[in-house]
């Protein structure tokens, strides 16, 4: 498994704030705002559902600056770093879950007698009865006073703390809408039952219920959005759940268990089957099966023996193994992985470019709106003026807060990148998530992303009256001479059969021909159809076997032992067996599918006849990839690029999307947008099916965002009134409003359950 690197800025520095205390979109834009006007800040990312700003500064960054920034614009910040600030982050999400959990019970349980005296006495007449015969109206009022002070200045301060700075700061957020609104609810009720002389004739109304269950349905909805926004990043807990606490050190050949923290590069650590390996190294003792799928997204085990790699978070499965640590820390795969999708789940999309265009103007917009409500029913409303325009005022700047429209697109974000982790796709850069969808070609490179990228014995077709082992075992005692990669394929297959190769002698090697020496005393000649022809041999007998070879890109090789042809042989860098299954996903999925390789053209079409693909690009060389990128991108569309050298690096940049083979080279890892971890083309339909179904839930959520908004905004404000008498209560447009932002978490938590339509 080869390291992850993730992006760097590509002059000066980067830096992650944790933001407390934003509640709306409008607080994203102003904390945004905040931090690019402090000096050297190139670029400000504020993203509501991770409550994390990532900045770039010029230079070295000025962490104080930016930290003082945000909190001028009336938020609380600190930096992000190291590897207990994740812990810190848990922990202050579970500390205000619980504060809002108890902040809702006392709310709610004094809300709702306030509730069930003023709103039963209205709708039920036998309740309003009951009221006036027992205690009377007037000390019902008194205890509703009692009740809704009680929730408003217990329960509900934290609106008023919050939102009556942010309004005399001229930058008016959520809380100061429902600080305005429940305030202004809350004083008319004040005045109607202490000093009613001063209100006009007619207009003596009490509202303490909408001041209070509006404060409990609000407290409801920030509870069921914090518990929600902790789903959406249980893809990182998972993944930090996968970080072993402890590892069994080996010291002086004596095992002992020592936190993870202690564990140094180079020290020896042994796994006992069951355990998962503690942090990355190389296998110098035993043998086992490990569970890779948390990386791989690969169910199926894979082997592990001496020299083999290990990544910290798999699991050992049924023996013993000792590895030398190779990197620990922020160094490890699972901690790049890590950092990877958090990059992923806190950046923004194109299409949030939109929404924060409009919400940062729209608090101002809404108390705008409401104001102009006030007036409007003030002037032309029918009596009681006042308490209509009061009342209508309230429900405006109740039902529209832009919470829905901050949660939007960056929950969407954080559950399908975290999705994606799970799947063993990793999205280096946000931006991918959006422009993979409209992919309308893919790219692929043939070595190692096709195919395994290592040569294979595929064929051996022995002469008749010669043993299939027999003849192997001596074609590969010659090759033990050769460094060549087909000759190190026909040692490789000879040892996986376990065939004892014999003693070579007068090893010698013919250039342009082959190579010859004798085994055991019997003479071997191995090379091309030209040798055997010049050694006088009919190659006739295997010509149909040859032909078919050919047709398969192969090139055929002969060997000869004392004198007889014995057998046709071929190697070629055999495909994946997963990517027939791949293609065709892709193809289901609407994409062409297009080969661009450096090998001969003859190759290249033999295994696209196989495989079904659309295009190819043949004999081209590094440089010449980009340029069959910008072909492809005229003829087809949008490009998506898959590859895994080196020599893959400037097309993987050049294309749309650039999808890097995990198990590739890191250079081409560092250029690819999005890493496949599984090692093969299986990652890429999952991917964009993923990307697909992330934006088109992004999508929902922006339409009942703005559906809601658009739609309720002039109910609220009594448009349909004139119509057919219909009128909003400031108590229905709180819970509206609650219902908005869980309707948006809840749609995005769905991609929690994406399973792909095309398994690879």
């Amino acid at each position: 498994m080869s390291s992850i690197q993730t992006p760097t800025q590509a002059a000066g520095s980067a830096a992650s704030l944790s933001i407390q205390g934003m509640s709306c979109a409008s607080c994203v834009g102003r904390v945004e705002r905040a931090l690019r006007s402090v000096p050297g800040v190139v670029s400000a990312n504020v993203n509501l559902a991770t409550e994390r700003a990532d900045i770039a500064f010029i230079g070295a960054p000025d962490i104080a600056a930016a930290v003082q920034a945000v909190e001028s614009a009336g938020y609380e910040s600190a930096l992000v770093g190291g590897d207990n600030n994740t812990d810190e982050v848990d922990a202050r999400h579970v500390a205000e879950r619980s504060s809002l959990k108890r902040a809702l019970i006392v709310a709610a349980v004094f809300a709702l007698p306030v509730f069930l005296m003023e709103m039963g006495a209205h709708a039920v007449p036998a309740v309003h009865r009951l009221v006036e015969q027992t205690i009377g109206m007037q000390a019902s009022w008194y205890i509703q006073f009692v009740l809704t002070s009680i929730v408003l200045f217990g329960p509900g301060l934290r609106f008023f703390q919050k939102g009556v700075p942010a309004l005399l700061r001229g930058a008016p957020d959520m809380n100061a809408l429902v600080a305005v609104g429940t305030a202004a609810a809350y004083a008319f009720s004040v005045v109607a039952t202490f000093a009613p002389g001063l209100l006009p004739e007619g207009t003596v109304n009490v509202y303490y219920e909408a001041a209070a269950v509006i404060v409990a349905l609000i407290l409801l909805g920030r509870f069921l959005e914090s518990r929600a926004k902790g789903r959406t990043s249980e893809a990182i807990g998972r993944l930090l759940g996968l970080q072993p606490k402890t590892a069994c050190l080996l010291r002086n050949g004596v095992a002992v268990e020592v936190p993870v923290s202690e564990v140094r590069s180079g020290d020896q650590v042994e796994v006992r089957p069951g355990e998962r390996i503690p942090v990355d190294g190389v296998v110098i003792g035993g043998a086992s099966f490990v569970d890779e799928s948390m990386i791989s997204g690969e169910p199926i085990p894979v082997e592990k023996k001496a020299g083999a790699e290990l990544v910290g978070g798999t699991v050992n499965q049924n023996g013993v193994l000792t590895f030398r640590v190779t990197q620990v820390g922020g160094d490890t795969v699972l901690s790049q992985i890590i950092r990877m999708v958090e990059q992923a789940q806190g950046s923004k999309l194109p299409i949030q470019a939109m929404v924060d265009r409009i919400t940062i103007w729209f608090v101002p917009a809404v108390m705008a709106a409401a104001l102009l409500t006030c007036l409007a029913w003030l002037l032309f409303g029918p009596s009681p003026a006042l308490t209509f325009a009061l009342v209508n005022a309230v429900a405006v700047l109740i039902i529209a807060c832009p919470c829905a429209m901050g949660l939007a697109t960056p929950t969407s974000i954080m559950v399908g990148t975290g999705r994606a982790a799970q799947m063993g796709v990793l999205f280096r850069k946000g931006e991918a998530l959006q422009s993979l969808k409209d992919a309308k070609v893919l790219a692929v490179d043939k070595t190692g992303t096709l195919t395994k990228g290592k040569p294979e014995l595929t064929d051996l077709v022995v002469a008749e009256g010669c043993e299939r082992a027999w003849v192997l075992a001596r074609v590969a005692a010659v090759e033990t001479k050769s460094e060549h990669p087909i000759a190190r394929a026909i040692v490789a297959a000879a040892t996986a059969q376990n065939l004892a190769l014999g003693a070579i002698d007068k090893f010698e090697s013919l250039t342009g021909f082959g190579v010859r020496a004798e085994v055991d005393g019997e003479r071997v000649e191995i090379g091309a159809d030209r040798f055997m022809i010049q050694l006088g041999l009919d190659i006739s007998p295997f010509a149909t076997e040859a032909d078919r070879l050919g047709e398969e890109g192969k090139t055929p090789l002969y060997a000869a032992i004392n004198g007889r042809l014995a057998a046709l042989i071929a190697v070629a860098d055999t495909i994946k067996e997963t990517t027939p299954q791949a293609i065709r996903a892709l193809h289901k999925l609407g994409l062409k599918v297009a080969m661009v390789t450096g090998d001969n053209r003859r190759t290249a079409h033999a295994i696209a006849r196989q495989l079904g693909i659309d295009d190819v690009v043949a004999e081209v060389l590094p440089g010449a990839k980009v340029d069959a990128v910008r072909r492809l991108k005229k003829q087809y569309g949008p490009v998506a690029y898959v590859g895994d050298g080196i020599n893959d690096a400037p097309a993987l940049a050049e294309a749309d999307v650039g999808l890097a083979i995990g198990t590739g080279t890191d250079i081409a890892i560092e250029a690819a947008d999005v890493v496949l971890m599984s090692g093969d083309l299986g990652g890429v339909p999952n991917a964009i099916a993923l990307s697909r179904a992330t934006i088109g839930n992004i999508r929902q959520n922006l339409f009942w965002a703005f559906a809601y908004n658009a739609a309720l905004i002039p109910v609220a404000a009594g448009v349909l009134y004139p119509f057919n008498g219909t009128l909003l209560s400031p108590v229905f447009a709180a819970g509206a409003m609650a219902l908005s932002s869980v309707f948006v978490l809840g749609n995005a938590l769905r991609l929690r359950r994406f399973q792909p339509q095309h398994q690879a």
